[in-house]
């Protein structure tokens, strides 16, 4: 994800995520901490159809945001998108990979459960300023 990326971000934000949208000023700050920060889009045709990021740390990453266009989900884009971030944390060595999800999004659940996570919890009234509840979830590194 490149800064010339987020207008169309900022749109699918919107369409996926309102009222509980990130905003442009957020995206700049994270697309600046590339220390820590690994973001991409997926694009066709030129085009942004999907986008998702990653926090990594020494102990622990956090998936921060996946999101696919209405018309595009259930074609594996996210799932995609999912195994890339999935491959940095473990390029970073991240033995924990965290994530939180909305409680009412099973379908996205679902997909991080085919890659390993289980929930570990849940944070009421999480996603502002709807109050939706997260589900909390973790992927575990096993490694010999």
């Amino acid at each position: 994800m490149r800064l010339t990326d987020l207008p169309a971000v900022m749109e699918l934000e919107e369409e996926l995520f309102a009222p509980d949208t990130w905003t442009a000023a957020m995206y700049r700050d994270e697309l600046a901490r590339t220390d820590t920060r690994h973001y991409l889009v997926a694009e066709e045709g030129g085009r942004v159809v999907g986008y998702a990021g990653l926090i990594a740390y020494d102990d622990e990453a956090h998936v921060a945001t996946i999101g696919v266009t209405g018309a595009r989900q259930g074609e594996g884009i996210g799932a995609q998108l999912l195994d890339a971030l999935l491959a940095e944390a473990d390029r970073r060595r991240s033995p924990v990979v965290l994530l939180e999800v909305r409680a009412d999004n099973e379908q996205a659940q679902e997909l991080y459960r085919r890659r390993g996570f289980a929930e570990i919890g849940r944070r009421r009234g999480y996603y502002q300023p709807s109050g939706t509840d997260a589900v909390v979830m973790r992927r575990e590194v096993l490694r010999g």
